[in-house]
């Protein structure tokens, strides 16, 4: 079989046209490495947060917070100083560093329930920055059309990613330990920085839209704008609003799972290998479930159907769940809505959210987008912390909590609805052109 044949069909499946094959598999392997870096660790870290005591979860997430909140405006200053073709490069040498340096710390301090705690939050940052930076990046190379077709595929290298990372730690932990492990997400992080040169000189020599167009921003200026201009750009947006909106809803359906599930966790496994055991075959089933659907549904479903049901769909279904929960409050169903909730959020969610972005200007892109992903999210994480708390104090057990959960998911499921039409309208409008200020 001719190499222009063998393209050709391996284009087709992956839904690209023949010169988006090579970008497209970069970025499926970009966020791969990262993914695979970052679900290494992630069974460590969910141990970390229960020998911390479930009771102290909302203390955690609110220093994840605080820790956000003086980390972005550093981010944003970085990014107006460093052209964007460089961004990404110090953005995940400083994490790269570190990594090595956890590395060390763990070898010398593994016993250290302070190390524990400061790496649990440490981790917590880390995973929303690389994965945020890795987004923007997307948004910059591929315009909307490209997203709609590509992006399901690329994010499937993240459920990929997840599936290897659970599966490298359980056969690497007795060997290489945790010290270990931090070490190869560190070089699994370089490779990462590696393929986005592949990306962005693709970008540069005019990849995206069609063969030879030049891009309508240069990733040779850094970004404008100053170290508060992401928020400013937040708040004087409706739609980016509605987007941090959508955000915060996601952010607070995703803790209630989560303190519900760590709960059940500790009251019925409370050996910590079991622990971990238990949250890496959560992981891998998520994995899984995603994988396939963003391999065979995802991408098509988007470009027939619209961004609105990518965005609408899980909410939905994550609502009817917590009726579920509240009428039937066990570990197998929790099990079963946290399983639906993550595959619908890395299948669709995520994909539809980052389609929001693709036809903004670069600001909208690393900036904007930067504050929603990080300070945005984790403010929702640390408010429904704090909100699943107070229901606690209450003393109904999981029934009110599954009430007030199904009624965040509907509140989601409809702001997702309306940013989809939003969105959907955007690109049958402009087409392929970028739109400059999101000020809808």
């Amino acid at each position: 079989m001719s190499t222009p044949s063998v393209v050709h069909r391996l284009s087709a499946a992956i839904n690209a046209e023949a010169h988006e094959l090579r970008p497209a598999l970069s970025g499926f392997l970009l966020f791969f490495c990262l993914f695979a870096g970052y679900f290494m660790l992630r069974p460590i870290r969910e141990s970390m947060g229960i020998a911390a005591g479930v009771e102290n979860l909302q203390w955690l997430f609110t220093a994840t917070f605080f820790v956000m909140l003086a980390a972005v405006p550093l981010f944003a200053w970085l990014s107006s100083h460093v052209p964007r073709l460089h961004f990404v490069d110090w953005v995940y040498g400083f994490f790269c560093l570190n990594l090595l340096g956890f590395s060390v710390l763990f070898l010398l301090q593994g016993d250290s329930a302070w190390l524990a705690r400061v790496f649990y939050v440490w981790i917590s940052v880390y995973n929303l920055f690389v994965v945020s930076v890795a987004w923007s990046l997307m948004a910059d190379v591929f315009d909307s059309a490209q997203a709609k077709r590509l992006f399901a595929f690329i994010a499937a290298g993240a459920s990929v990613g997840g599936l290897v990372g659970p599966a490298l730690s359980a056969l690497l932990v007795g060997s290489l330990g945790e010290s270990g492990l931090m070490l190869l997400a560190a070089l699994l992080l370089g490779a990462a920085l590696a393929l986005k040169f592949s990306l962005m000189r693709w970008r540069e020599i005019g990849g995206a839209g069609r063969p030879g167009a030049a891009p309508a921003e240069s990733t040779r200026r850094p970004v404008p704008g100053n170290p508060f201009s992401g928020l400013t750009r937040v708040m004087q947006s409706p739609y980016l609003l509605g987007i941090a909106g959508f955000v915060v809803l996601l952010a607070t359906v995703t803790t209630f799972l989560y303190f519900e599930q760590a709960r059940l966790v500790a009251e019925l496994f409370p050996d910590r290998a079991a622990q971990v055991r238990v949250f890496g075959i959560i992981d891998v089933v998520v994995q899984a479930g995603a994988l396939l659907s963003q391999l065979f549904i995802t991408g098509r479903l988007a470009q027939k159907l619209g961004v609105r049901v990518l965005l609408a769909i899980v909410p939905l279904l994550v609502g009817v769940g917590f009726i579920g929960l509240a009428l039937m409050p066990s570990f197998a169903v929790l099990a079963a809505l946290m399983i639906v909730r993550r595959i619908g959020e890395y299948a669709f969610v995520r994909p539809g959210r980052e389609m929001l972005f693709a036809p903004l200007d670069a600001e909208s892109k690393y900036k904007a987008k930067n504050v929603i992903d990080t300070v945005v999210y984790r403010a929702g994480d640390a408010i429904s912390g704090w909100g699943k708390t107070a229901l606690d104090m209450f003393g109904q057990g999981a029934g009110l909590v599954a009430v007030a959960g199904a009624i965040c998911a509907l509140l989601w499921g409809y702001l997702g609805w309306q940013l989809g039409k939003q969105a959907d309208r955007r690109t049958e409008m402009s087409g392929v052109a970028e739109v400059g200020y999101a000020g809808t």
